[in-house]
């Protein structure tokens, strides 16, 4: 148990940033599960303007500190690398 009352505001603070980041890191998951169901359904045109909006969140989750900007921008990559150039 803490002995000092910083520790548990420390407690306390840690707990806040986790769930924020649970929150964050589902909702990215999701974003991106959507992606790719527009891409699966050939739904080329949503999927570049539903692109921005994923990018946007990571570039956001990045700065952040949710997740690491090197991942940030793999995923960003990757993500783009799957939309069929035309």
């Amino acid at each position: 148990m803490p002995q000092k009352r910083a520790a548990y505001k420390e407690i306390r603070k840690s707990k806040k940033r986790r769930f924020r980041n649970i929150r964050m890191m589902s909702g990215l998951k999701t974003l991106i599960r959507q992606y790719n169901l527009l891409l699966a359904e050939k739904k080329i045109d949503q999927a570049k303007e539903f692109l921005k909006v994923v990018m946007s969140k990571l570039s956001t989750a990045a700065r952040k500190g949710t997740i690491h900007r090197n991942t940030a921008s793999r995923k960003i990559s990757r993500l783009s690398q799957k939309l069929p150039r035309t």
